[in-house]
């Protein structure tokens, strides 16, 4: 947890990347690598794309981590790369590990709260999860639409966005 605190994420070569990555077995540290230092790694997205689809543990939910991540924090990353996201979500959404399945979640429900372009991509994804005969799947999907049509979170999303139109 240290490393992701007192790390420079964005000189990280991908060799300490992947030890870093490789060496999870928390989800708390997981989580933190991802947010702290990941998440500021020019690679980000590419990283975030290629350890969700791998089969360790704590490494594929390093990917969704970082997903959600830089949904929340990366202010400036454009829509597209996020779109380009969702279908590993959709496909690992069968993912029945713990730690997967609830990162995999948190990916699609932070997604979709980025925007109002993404939200509406997040439902979509949602509800083709949601039609998979898995339980887990059922899950994921039936959770984050939950949270992804509360009134609240719609109004959030307009709100933020009106805000954004009137700052350019």
């Amino acid at each position: 947890v240290l490393t992701a605190f007192i790390g420079k994420g964005e000189a990280l070569s991908e060799a300490e990347m992947e030890r870093l990555v490789i060496e999870t077995d928390s989800w708390d540290v997981c989580d933190q690598l991802c947010g702290e230092l990941f998440a500021k790694h020019p690679l980000r997205f590419a990283k975030a794309a290629e350890w969700a689809e791998r089969d360790e543990e704590f490494v594929r939910r390093s990917g969704f981590s970082l997903m959600a991540r830089l949904a929340i924090r990366d202010k400036k990353a454009a829509d597209e790369a996020f779109i380009a996201l969702l279908p590993l979500i959709e496909k690992h959404a069968t993912d029945e590990r713990n730690m997967v399945k609830k990162a995999v979640n948190w990916a699609l429900r932070q997604i979709g709260k980025r925007n109002l372009r993404l939200h509406p991509r997040a439902i979509e994804t949602s509800e083709r999860i949601l039609a998979m005969k898995d339980k887990t799947a059922r899950w994921i999907a039936g959770d984050a639409l939950r949270e992804l049509r509360k009134p609240e979170i719609i109004a959030r999303i307009k709100a933020s966005s009106a805000k954004k139109t009137k700052q350019v």
